[in-house]
């Protein structure tokens, strides 16, 4: 009989998104386990010694890389897998480092033909250009952890009251209409979601909290548009150069005389919580999610 292949699973981490981390790497080890792999969970800290030491006990064939937000998503952890020579799941370390940098992903949008809201970056001291409402975002993190809109009458400083240290944010047009979120795997969308909530945003408390969003799949959208909303999926995929899976999410505006479809970001370590949008989406195409997680294992690898 084959042995099992040693799975090592990363969650946790130090970011503001380390509790769905935890969700994520527990939802998904156990369904490797489920799927037949031999499977060590690894809580990983802010020390990357640590990691390392942990990484060379368990010796895995391949990491989950259930991480979310700053390290886990940003490149940094790829970095440390490649160098210890060791397959992972997700995105490498150029793709994942290029998607979470809001700014520098909206430019390599732009360039591949990918429509993106109007916007840019404001540091500390400088007036917004956009008029209200527009969305304030942070450059780097995930999950719209941080994210806000600034509305008609507030004349807020964006940086003013921000939760996180720093000195620059981005500022977008709003984009009305509905919110909508395709997963991609491999080369190919899965489909496209459309999300719903009464807090009138998709913000984080939405998005993990039971009963905070509702979610339509497949998305109601007209034949044509849902396949470009999965067309400018993958192409946003290809463009940042992932890798496995990732979860691209879109406004779609419905207000005017011609719908227009914008791309918002794209999330190279999507969640894998009950409430996640990935499984979901590929469980209506009808891939469980122990075949899902499976298939990222195995499709797993460093950069070269």
């Amino acid at each position: 009989m084959t042995q099992a292949k040693r799975v090592t699973v990363l969650m946790g981490g130090a970011s503001a998104e380390r509790d769905v981390s935890l969700r994520s790497g527990r939802a998904a080890a156990q369904a490797l386990e489920q799927a037949g792999y031999d499977v060590i969970q690894v809580d990983v800290g802010r020390d990357p010694g640590e990691l390392v030491r942990a990484l060379v006990e368990t010796s895995p064939e391949v990491v989950f890389n259930a991480l979310h937000g700053r390290f886990g998503e940003d490149g940094c952890v790829q970095g440390v897998l490649n160098l210890l020579g060791v397959p992972y799941t997700h995105s490498g370390l150029l793709a994942s480092a290029a998607a979470m940098d809001k700014a520098f992903a909206r430019q390599i949008f732009e360039s591949a033909g990918i429509p993106v809201a109007k916007g840019g970056v404001v540091r500390r001291g400088e007036a917004s250009p956009l008029p209200r409402p527009h969305v304030v975002k942070p450059l780097n993190e995930g999950s719209s952890v941080g994210v806000y809109i600034l509305q008609q009458g507030d004349n807020r400083d964006p940086l003013t009251d921000w939760p996180f240290e720093s000195d620059e944010v981005l500022v977008e047009e709003f984009i009305p209409g509905r919110e909508i979120t395709v997963a991609v795997m491999g080369d190919r969308a899965l489909g496209a979601l459309e999300i719903t909530s009464d807090r009138g945003f998709y913000d984080y408390e939405a998005k993990y909290a039971p009963g905070g969003s509702r979610h339509i799949m497949p998305a109601p959208l007209p034949a044509a548009d849902y396949a470009e909303a999965c067309r400018l999926a993958v192409a946003a995929h290809k463009a940042l150069g992932c890798r496995g899976v990732s979860r691209a999410d879109l406004r779609y505006d419905d207000t005017g005389a011609t719908p227009r479809l914008i791309m918002l970001e794209v999330n190279t370590q999507p969640g894998m919580t009950a409430t996640s949008l990935v499984p979901e989406i590929a469980a209506h195409a009808g891939i469980g999610f122990p075949e899902l997680v499976r298939w990222m294992v195995e499709e797993a690898r460093c950069d070269a």
